[in-house]
């Protein structure tokens, strides 16, 4: 049986850089500046990226489906596409059967800034300092406490 963690511990949070949270946050940070040259070089942001990623994976997506995968509201996504469709790398066109509803695709172009950026990735990684197994068992880690956290503030 696995022992879980008390916050009363005084290991887990004797000082600012023992909090779980900060932890997570600022190596979100530290990923944002790995990754800041890759995208000044294509010209976009993390966001965009990971918008990129979703589209890549499956296109013509709505922005309600796009905003459940990337945890964004609509509010804020929608700035977000209208940058993309500017830069030409996505289109947002009405839902012919649903006109309430903008469904989103990748252009050639978007899919080509995507190609270019995640080939890109291989330095992100390679900065990280982990053997390929740790990677995927932290990557794997992460995305149990982020979907524990979430179930847990759906209580």
């Amino acid at each position: 049986m696995k022992k879980q963690a008390k916050s009363s511990d005084p290991e887990l949070a004797a000082s600012l850089a023992d909090f779980l949270c900060f932890a997570v946050y600022s190596t979100n940070l530290a990923f944002n500046k790995a990754y800041k040259p890759l995208f000044d070089e294509l010209g976009i942001t993390y966001p965009q990226y990971a918008t990129l990623i979703a589209l890549s994976e499956e296109s013509d997506q709505t922005v309600s489906q796009l905003g459940e995968k990337l945890f964004l509201e609509s509010s804020t996504l929608t700035p977000l596409l209208k940058r993309l469709e500017a830069a030409g790398y996505v289109t947002r066109t009405r839902d012919a059967e649903d006109e309430r509803q903008v469904r989103i695709a990748l252009t050639k172009q978007g899919k080509a800034v995507f190609d270019k950026a995640f080939c890109g990735r291989e330095r992100v990684i390679e900065a990280t300092g982990l053997d390929h197994d740790t990677f995927v068992r932290l990557q794997r880690d992460l995305i149990t406490l982020r979907n524990n956290l979430l179930k847990a503030s759906e209580r």
